[in-house]
């Protein structure tokens, strides 16, 4: 993965000239979305209205952009207000799944490819909306609102679509969305803000909205012990991560004073036996073993008591800037459960 995060992000002259020998191919795929938005655009007939009313989550970026806290954060909002959401995914990993049952345990989530069937099959199981998780490019099933994030510690001006890089759509794609929310791990307010202005002026239809993706307490996997982020501070810690940005992760256990000794594993990698006596004979010589909850709902089936303790830590969405346009965003899909139940009378 390191490889390819250069070529995708690098400066260095291999890097650019891996770009430039990636772009024809990055043409091509170019013309495929093309084509396939113009039709979505033009024949209303290929969406297929949801079952019950929808807010689609996604990016248009590979990965890394925090999709996962965000869409337990409107989860728990929709419950406050009333709502009885379900989380609809592809599922892809096997990991997702685990993470949204440990963090909204009474949301139900739906694994299916297709989301206007999952959709179906969340209104059949008691649900009155849906988060559609990781679903921009899926527009096959209609929305209430469609908010897409995009990384602070990722965004330049000049990124490729697949494969010279990591775009999954031009960045014009942009312009469908009803608010963008710039989500910001490791990058400061500042840069955030920043980013803010910048995507405000490109595409002035979409609100923009900031989320920092703070890291919440560590808890021990296996005990269920809890400890306050700062106990992290001076320990050299050995730090796994098989998500999206691990870069990101690291710098954040950086910030509050670990000492990091990187672990990085590709996107939804599925541990084995192997891995985890790695990890643990490694944290053996530290003084802990850290990973994200994405993580350790794989790793901790593999975990001995004996071995060194795994912590894990989650993180948590909190909105800095734009919460009216995200509570608008909320309500309207609240409102819509009303008219749907109507026309279905």
């Amino acid at each position: 993965m390191s490889f390819v995060h250069d070529v995708w992000y690098g400066d260095g002259a291999a890097d650019r000239a891996a770009r430039a020998v990636l772009s024809p191919a990055s043409w091509l795929y170019a013309s495929v979305v093309r084509i396939r938005n113009r039709r979505y655009s033009a024949d209303g007939s290929a969406v297929h209205a949801s079952a019950i009313p929808a807010l689609s989550l996604g990016n248009i970026t590979v990965g890394g952009t925090g999709k996962t806290p965000v869409a337990a954060w409107v989860a728990a909002r929709l419950r406050e207000r009333g709502g009885h959401p379900a989380i609809v995914m592809r599922g892809y990993g096997n990991d997702e799944p685990l993470v949204h049952e440990r963090l909204n345990p009474d949301v139900q989530v739906v694994v299916d490819a297709d989301r206007v069937r999952g959709a179906e099959r969340a209104r059949t199981a008691g649900a009155d909306c849906v988060i559609l998780d990781d679903a921009f490019q899926h527009r096959r099933i209609g929305r209430v609102a469609d908010w897409v994030l995009v990384s602070a510690e990722q965004w330049r001006d000049d990124l490729r679509l697949l494969p010279a890089g990591p775009l999954r759509e031009p960045l014009s794609a942009l312009g469908r969305a009803d608010v963008i929310i710039v989500t910001r791990k490791s990058a400061s307010l500042a840069d955030a803000n920043a980013l803010v202005s910048k995507l405000a002026v490109r595409f002035p239809r979409a609100g923009v909205a900031v989320c920092h993706l703070a890291l919440d307490v560590l808890v021990n996997a296996l005990t269920g012990e809890r400890r306050p982020l700062n106990w992290l501070a001076q320990k050299h810690v050995v730090a796994a991560a098989a998500v999206g940005e691990p870069n990101a992760f690291f710098a954040q256990l950086r910030a509050l004073g670990a000492r990091v000794e990187e672990r990085p594993f590709r996107d939804h990698h599925a541990f084995e036996g192997a891995d985890a006596r790695a990890l643990a004979d490694a944290a053996g010589r530290r003084d802990a073993l850290v990973c994200t909850l994405k993580d350790v709902v794989k790793l901790a089936p593999l975990w001995t008591p004996a071995a060194a303790p795994l912590w894990y830590v989650s993180q948590i969405a909190v909105v800095e800037r734009g919460g009216s346009l995200l509570d608008h965003g909320l309500e309207a899909v609240l409102a819509a459960r009303q008219a749907a139940t109507s026309t279905a009378g």
